[in-house]
């Protein structure tokens, strides 16, 4: 049914763009964080948007770089990931993480080479695929990881000890965003997720180890720097950790004018009932701040830490807690081994409920979302 509904709806589609629907589309309608932004950018803001009309796209981070007994490198000829291996279908969401580019370093703190990044995210834009990039940057005071709690924030601010490092920092971020361009030379839009999780307390921008006030003022100044280096290919997401009211949520939001996308970020740390129940909870006042801004929203990270008996937890779980919640996509994190991954793969004990997740009307790959509004 879901196959026959997606075929009737791409024809649908197929007549309705004959008609021109992107050669009419009015980007002076669609306000972003970046004033400048590109026709693409706000057309990408436009599929988001629409993707949460139609259902939920699914997404994985590192998706087509890496997965359990394999990485891309031993067979740079074929683009694989472990959501297909087990489906036949790529996930509609692509995520990425910038991490060490700052440091001028050929690959990021995962291993994944940024090469490598630029291209696959220009053959999954060219699918249809929706790119996400997350960055975890180093302290730049103490020049250790992310999770060095140590005080950063008001040392990169304008005025701070290290405001020339974070500039240099940004250019080179700068770089690789205004690298990504398609076979027509455009700048592939892309959302930017940075700082997140902000409202816990192990990354140095977070809870404890940074005011609110410099976390807002970091935001902007961090938007400002990019747009001036003439970045104008981004869609700003702002994610915190699961929270437990909409003033938690609210703590750091640097601002309407400055935000795109809402999101939140919910791990099943404390089993599978309370992850249900947060997840209901947490979705619904994303929600009701997005009916106020006009936003799009999503689940913007989330895993199980736990599938040792999780038969069932794509159908049993994780879509109980996501069913018509409106949200645009969910990110599951990365499958970097046996011991440590978050979504299915070949063999795995989740696999034959996943595929059954997959087929799920509301449930969206990217042979599903590729024309909605593209």
């Amino acid at each position: 049914m879901k196959n026959f509904v997606r075929l009737v709806t791409v024809f649908t589609f197929s007549t309705f763009i004959s008609c021109g629907p992107l050669r009419n589309f009015d980007a002076d309608t669609i306000v972003l964080a970046d004033t400048d932004a590109t026709r693409e950018t706000k057309i990408l803001y436009r599929r988001v948007s629409e993707i949460g009309k139609e259902g939920i796209a699914f997404g994985h981070q590192d998706a087509t770089a890496y997965g359990i007994g394999w990485k891309h490198e031993d067979n740079p000829q074929e683009i694989r990931s472990d959501i297909k291996d087990v489906t036949g279908k790529f996930p509609a969401v692509h995520g990425f993480d910038l991490g060490h580019i700052e440091l001028g370093k050929s690959y990021n703190l995962d291993t994944v080479s940024f090469a490598l990044m630029k291209d696959h995210i220009r053959e999954m834009h060219k699918k249809g695929a929706v790119i996400t990039f997350s960055w975890h940057l180093d302290n730049p005071v103490t020049n250790k990881s992310s999770w060095d709690p140590s005080s950063a924030v008001s040392e990169i601010l304008t005025g701070g000890s290290q405001r020339e490092k974070y500039e240099l920092w940004v250019k080179r971020i700068s770089n690789f965003f205004l690298s990504l361009k398609d076979d027509n030379g455009k700048f592939i839009p892309v959302i930017f997720r940075p700082y997140h999780e902000m409202n816990g307390g192990w990354f140095w921008w977070g809870e404890g180890n940074v005011s609110n006030s410099d976390y807002k003022q970091l935001w902007k100044e961090t938007l400002e720097l990019l747009q001036f280096n003439g970045v104008h290919n981004l869609l700003y997401a702002y994610s915190p950790n699961i929270v437990s009211s909409e003033e938690e949520y609210e703590k750091y939001y640097p601002g309407d004018a400055y935000v795109d996308i809402l999101g939140v970020d919910i791990y099943n740390h404390g089993g599978d009932e309370v992850f249900v129940k947060n997840l209901k909870s947490n979705l619904e006042i994303v929600k009701r701040k997005a009916g106020l801004t006009n936003k799009p929203y999503a689940l913007s990270e989330t895993g199980n830490n736990n599938f040792g008996k999780g038969e069932d937890w794509w159908t049993q779980v994780l879509y109980p807690g996501i069913k018509n919640s409106g949200i645009s996509w969910v990110l599951l994190w990365r499958n970097d081994s046996p011991s440590h991954y978050f979504s299915t793969y070949k063999g795995e004990i989740s696999e034959e409920d996943f595929k059954e997740f997959e087929s799920l009307e509301e449930i969206l790959f990217l042979d599903e979302v590729e024309d909605i509004f593209n």
